[in-house]
């Protein structure tokens, strides 16, 4: 918000948001993308205006990615647990989750530009983000890398969920 507050919108012709996203639709895996049709973030509702063209997702899929069309739930805090997951979905009908599309979709309107999102399934909705993950992400969205290190001398056992994490993780970057 701090950075997009700086920025002279008649610069642009349209916004973008894309990332990684934590999977809400059960059926999405890490790696799967999904092309925002809508943003939905409290009372707040935006449609993707910027289209991305059939063209463009056909090459997304040529990549051996699966590629769907779906809502975007944006929140202020990370969604980790499963059931929570489980619930926003059943709220939202959105097939993914994201902490900064919905900041993205209110910027443009609020600059009379056109937007679009796309993001990639890093934490499917079948998985829970360990602990150590959730404590250790940065206000900016960077890993303490030492609050991780000291999540795992405290709990050995976490170390196997927090590979599986990393794994996903990789997985969507790639997708990326």
């Amino acid at each position: 918000r701090a950075l997009l507050a700086t920025l002279d919108p008649s610069s642009f012709r349209g916004v973008i948001s894309f990332g990684v996203a934590g999977g809400l639709d059960p059926a999405l895996k890490s790696g799967d993308v999904v092309v925002a049709t809508e943003v939905l973030a409290g009372d707040g509702r935006w449609l993707a205006g910027l289209t991305l063209n059939d063209e463009l997702v056909a090459r997304l899929a040529m990549g051996r990615r699966r590629v769907v069309r779906g809502g975007l739930a944006g929140v202020e805090q990370v969604i980790g647990a499963r059931a929570h997951k489980a619930a926003l979905w059943s709220e939202t009908g959105a097939a993914a989750v994201d902490m900064e599309s919905h900041i993205a979709a209110a910027y443009a309107e609020e600059s009379g530009l056109p937007f679009a999102a796309l993001r990639v399934i890093s934490d499917p909705a079948s998985r829970a983000l360990p602990a150590i993950a959730m404590t250790a992400i940065k206000p900016n969205g960077d890993i303490d890398l030492r609050k991780v290190l000291r999540g795992v001398a405290r709990n050995p056992m976490s170390l196997r969920a927090l590979v599986s994490t990393g794994i996903d993780f990789n997985r969507a970057l790639r997708s990326l």
